[in-house]
Formats: C-alpha cells, sequence, structure tokens
C-alpha cells in the first residue's frame, strides 16, 4: 500500500480530461492560494460556511502543515496550457480517536465534473488506510452537489449541534 506522503493517482473527469491526485505537499503552497484565488465567493462561502476571499498566516499554516496522519491533503491537479494547476483539494482532519472529518473545494471551472468524487473516494482509501472507523462531514443544506458526492458514499445524516448545517457521517468497515 502507498504511504500517504506518496500517495498519487491518475483519473479521468467526467468530460475525460485528465487529473492527478496526490498528495498536497509544502511547496504546493502558491499553487493552492492562487487555486482559491480562481474560486467564487460563493463556492467558497460553501466550504467556509462564511465569506472568505483572504487567509490569515495561521490559516495558511493550518492548511499547509500536514502530518498525514491526523491531517491529510489531497489535490487535484489538470494541465492548463503546458501547465499542471490545483482544481481541487480535500482533506481529512483527526477529530477524535478514529473519527476524522472531511472537507473539499473545488474550482468553478472544474465542478460537476468529478472532481469531488475522485478526492472523496482517494481519501476514503487513506483514511481505511489508517484504520480510522467513520468520517464526518458537514454541509450547508444548499450546497445539493456536495451533499450528493457524499451520498454516493453512504453518508447519512445525523443530528449535528447546529441545525443550520447537514451533519453527514460515513462509518468505515
Amino acid at each position: 500500500m502507498p504511504v500517504p506522503e506518496n500517495y498519487a493517482a491518475s483519473e479521468r473527469l467526467r468530460d475525460g480530461r485528465s487529473v492527478e491526485i496526490r498528495m498536497l505537499r509544502a511547496d504546493d503552497q502558491d499553487d493552492m492560494l492562487a487555486a482559491i484565488g480562481r474560486t467564487s465567493s460563493q463556492s467558497l462561502q460553501r466550504r467556509f460556511f462564511g465569506p472568505k476571499r483572504s487567509f490569515s498566516k495561521k490559516e495558511v499554516d493550518f492548511f499547509m502543515n500536514i502530518d498525514f496522519t491526523n491531517h491529510v491533503a489531497l489535490i487535484a491537479l489538470a494541465d492548463e496550457d503546458g501547465h499542471e494547476v490545483i482544481i481541487g483539494g480535500g482533506r481529512y482532519v483527526v477529530t477524535n480517536p478514529g473519527t476524522a472529518e472531511v472537507a473539499f473545494v473545488t474550482i468553478d471551472d472544474y465542478q460537476a465534473q468529478g472532481v469531488g468524487t475522485l478526492l472523496m473516494h482517494h481519501l476514503a482509501i487513506l483514511a481505511r488506510q489508517a484504520e480510522l472507523r467513520e468520517l464526518v462531514a458537514e454541509v450547508l443544506p444548499e450546497n445539493t452537489a456536495m451533499r450528493k458526492v457524499f451520498a454516493k458514499f453512504g453518508f447519512q445524516a445525523r443530528r449535528g449541534s447546529d441545525p443550520q448545517i447537514v451533519c453527514l457521517a460515513l462509518p468505515l468497515r
């Protein structure tokens, strides 16, 4: 089995374009920030549950400092005019022993092409390899695209602390 920090896979989007799914590396920071810059305010709101156009140094450090055990992050890369660019990202963060929270973002130009599904598939592989028991997600009710991705994998709604957020959980067998 591949170790998380070396994880990489080649995939295809719904429209046939190829993408690489791989682990986020420290040298991806500028590309990650460029991808956020290409993401609409609405998409960022669905990911962060509020307006978000920039990140503090502390937030960037959190997103970039991956330990491959309690914090695992994957990115999706596509070729644009001969340059690989980040088109999406997904991560899980262990919140309790055996449980991790997952989250995703895809730049608008690549939404509805299966990026979230590909990232979820590969994060689930890594979560099972890490012997996690459960993945959880919090999603805004209006984020139907992400809710469909989670439903594809068998996530089920469960009671959460905030009635404005849909809480979902996937037991890993």
